[in-house]
């Protein structure tokens, strides 16, 4: 669940002569997706007395608890629980939505909203923060993927059964109201304080999108929202206008969304009516195959995409059909793998079964889809499992084996295992990061001196243009003092040696708030970009992308 849900649907394929059209949806997602009408029951096509025999001991164990059980029963909370348990067998994305869940879903998708601004779901009776949504309060003040919330408000929320619409009542409110969390991160010892004031979540999916160079152009996407394309195309339209060359599209912490978005974004890179992305259920019904159709924007020029852990689903359809087709180089780290495809179906009572018809596969033949060995709990801490298992700082070297290894089109060796495999490894840079400089972001000291310091210097802020803030504007040692003044005030304990290790990274960052203020995400961005690795190293690999590109690589 996320605090805006996001669905995805199918664009015109080519299909087998059985394909029905179908929405396709990401994990964690419920939207209002097309009803295929009432659902009774009927035996399977494959196994008639089997899946008859197995409806009929449901029902007589059902009756008999119903009627016999020596304590009140209620049936209907009995039933629920089954099934999930049911569906837990088979794959971490087919799911059930109860009918008074599933309209309160329905009922936020409806128009803008106000809340913290977090993907969230719910495991363990834990709510596990997926991502902050790019641009809202939670990622201001620093809460990150993987945070567990244990408290809201104070109030324990962790254990107590809680569920999305508990979550929402708690999270969504006003704006400018605050909402004190507390977080448990798998980093960090001690639980984590956060006072978060709610504001308007941003619809818009392109963060931004700027010219790095006289020739590079950067646009970042973070997520694949309903009007996604139209703002992605407005972007790269508006780089070529001036001067682009090769592009960096960065796709790293999006979720996912609207597949439509996703398959057209691709089109504007890829020619000759080669394969995006095809699906493959059982038998033929669920079957198909998605082409480039048309000539896109920007079919040649060099072209490097950015991805990492938090890339999923409509954003791995992307880079897996980019690298496939020798069309772009894929830098970052290992993506998060989430390649099934579901089916919405209503039920009787008005509740909803998600499940999963068929799975996605890059044009190389590679499952996005990562593992799933039937346990529930060792699929939700895979993230987890990666950074203790030190996948963020070098690559897993079990997923290059021979029996994971695709070709491209052109031949080049890639390798499935769930998710997208980056071309070139960029390990998690940690040596500015301390829990101090974690502390002033938990406690939102980062943001609200910037914010002070925009106010007491607007007028000369706002008459001065970007690039000159960007090259002379900086951030003194007496700035940085009254930083930590501030903190010291809101009990951030001064730690001398965390504050040196962290003292360019903290420089760069109030730079870039204070950009924020003043400009936007036009500022924002660029001046982050210059303490941001990943981003430096990808621009460091264009002259791979550009023989890539060349067909010469």
């Amino acid at each position: 669940m996320d605090e805006m849900e996001h669905g995805e649907e199918n664009r015109r394929v080519r299909n087998t002569p059985f394909q029905i059209k179908l929405p396709l949806f990401i994990s964690l997602a419920l939207v209002a997706g097309v009803l295929l009408g009432a659902t009774t029951f009927s035996p399977s096509i494959n196994n008639p007395q089997g899946t008859a025999k197995s409806y009929l001991k449901f029902r007589d164990i059902l009756s008999y608890i119903d009627r016999d059980y020596v304590d009140p029963v209620n049936v209907e909370e009995l039933t629920d629980y089954a099934i999930d348990k049911m569906l837990e067998k088979l794959d971490p994305h087919t799911a059930y939505i109860p009918a008074e869940e599933l309209a309160m879903a329905r009922s936020y998708l409806e128009g803008d909203f106000e809340g913290i601004g977090v993907e969230f779901n719910i495991f363990k009776d834990t709510i596990y923060v997926i991502t902050p949504l790019s641009g809202g309060p939670s990622e201001a003040a620093g809460i990150q993927a993987g945070d567990k919330i244990i408290k809201v408000n104070g109030e324990n929320v962790a254990g107590t059964g809680i569920d999305n619409e508990g979550v929402f009542k708690r999270l969504r409110g006003p704006k400018g109201t605050e909402v004190e969390l507390t977080i448990l991160r798998n980093t960090v010892k001690k639980p984590l304080q956060f006072t978060i004031e709610r504001s308007k979540i941003p619809t818009h999916s392109v963060d931004v999108s700027y010219m790095v160079d006289s020739k590079t152009g950067y646009i970042k996407v973070s997520r694949f929202a309903s009007n996604t394309y139209e703002e992605f195309m407005a972007a790269l339209t508006g780089l070529k206008d001036k001067g682009m060359k090769q592009l960096l599209l960065d796709l790293r912490g999006n979720p996912g969304g609207y597949m439509d978005h996703a398959i057209r974004m691709a089109d504007e890179f890829i020619n000759d009516e080669k394969l995006i992305v095809y699906t493959d259920g059982k038998g033929e019904r669920y079957d198909s195959k998605t082409f480039a159709e048309k000539r896109g924007v920007f079919e040649k020029g060099s072209l490097v995409v950015l991805l990492d852990e938090g890339s999923a689903s409509a954003s791995e359809i992307v880079a897996g059909a980019l690298q496939d087709n020798d069309r772009a180089l894929i830098v970052g780290r290992r993506s998060f793998g989430k390649g099934l495809v579901q089916m919405p179906i209503p039920l009787n009572d008005g509740s909803e079964l998600r499940l999963t018809i068929s799975r996605y596969y890059t044009p190389s033949g590679r499952s996005i889809q990562k593992p799933y060995g039937g346990d529930a709990e060792e699929y939700e801490m895979d993230i987890l499992h990666r950074y203790e298992n030190g996948e963020y700082f070098h690559p897993d070297s079990s997923l290059f084996a021979d029996s994971l290894k695709y070709k491209t089109l052109s031949g080049r060796d890639v390798y499935g295992g769930g998710g997208i495999m980056p071309d070139v490894f960029v390990p998690r840079d940690t040596t500015e990061l301390s829990e101090y400089l974690s502390q002033l972001y938990n406690k939102n000291m980062i943001r609200e001196y910037s914010l002070a310091y925009y106010q007491k210097h607007k007028r000369e802020l706002e008459k001065m243009p970007f690039e000159k803030f960007n090259k002379n504007f900086e951030v003194t040692d007496k700035m940085l003092q009254e930083v930590v003044q501030m903190a010291q005030t809101a009990g951030v304990e001064y730690n001398e040696a965390q504050f040196k290790r962290s003292r360019n990274l903290l420089r760069n960052n109030l730079k870039a708030f204070i950009a924020r203020s003043v400009y936007g995400n036009d500022g924002f961005f660029p001046v982050l970009h210059q303490a941001d690795d990943e981003f430096q190293e990808a621009l460091r690999h264009f002259s791979q992308a550009q023989s890539l590109a060349a067909g010469s690589m």
